[in-house]
C-alpha cells in the first residue's frame, strides 16, 4: 500500500476565504486507487511554505506526495519552482502525459505546469489546483506511480 500526502496549495484555502475543494478530490482519488492517505495539509502559493510541506510529509514515510495548485502561470503560482529547489530529479515524461492528454479536454492546458519529481524518497506530482483536473491528470499517470515510488524509496525492483 503506497502511504500518501496531499497538499493543496492555495492563498485562499490556506487563509479560510474559500474551502478547499481540489484536497479532498485527490484524496478520494488516492483511496480510490487503494493507497492510504498518512496526511493532508493545506499550505498558501509560498515557496517555503510548498517546500517545508513536502519535507515533512517525506519525513513521515510518504512515499507518494500529490500537491494540487500553484502550477499555472499566475504570479503566485511558484509550485514548480519549489518542487525544483529540493528536487534530487525531475520525471518530466510525467508533466508530458498529464499536459498533452489535458490538451483533448481544454485548449488552456498548454499553460499547466504539472510535473513529478523525487523529493528523498518520495514521488512527488505537482496536480492542477482545478478538483476535476487534478484527478483527471492522476489517473493519466496511474500506470507509473507504483514503480516510480518503489525506485524513488530505493526497493528492489524487478524491472
Amino acid at each position: 500500500m503506497i502511504q500518501t500526502g496531499i497538499i493543496t496549495i492555495s492563498d485562499r484555502a490556506s487563509q479560510g476565504i474559500y474551502e478547499d475543494l481540489g484536497g479532498p478530490a485527490v484524496r478520494t482519488a488516492a483511496e480510490g486507487h487503494g493507497w492510504l492517505v498518512h496526511a493532508e495539509v493545506i499550505v498558501p502559493d509560498d515557496l517555503q511554505a510548498i517546500q517545508t510541506a513536502i519535507r515533512s510529509l517525506e519525513a513521515q514515510g510518504c512515499g507518494l506526495i500529490l500537491s494540487t495548485g500553484g502550477t499555472g502561470i499566475a504570479e503566485r503560482d511558484v509550485t514548480p519552482e519549489a518542487i525544483r529547489g529540493i528536487m534530487r530529479v525531475e520525471l518530466p515524461g510525467f508533466g508530458e502525459v498529464m499536459r498533452q492528454r489535458s490538451l483533448e479536454i481544454t485548449p488552456n492546458a498548454i499553460l499547466s505546469r504539472c510535473l513529478a519529481a523525487v523529493v528523498g524518497r518520495a514521488l512527488v506530482i505537482a496536480l492542477p489546483g482545478k478538483p476535476q483536473g487534478a484527478v483527471d491528470c492522476l489517473g493519466f499517470v496511474l500506470g507509473a506511480i507504483p514503480h516510480a515510488v518503489k525506485l524513488a524509496q530505493r526497493v528492489p525492483t524487478s524491472c
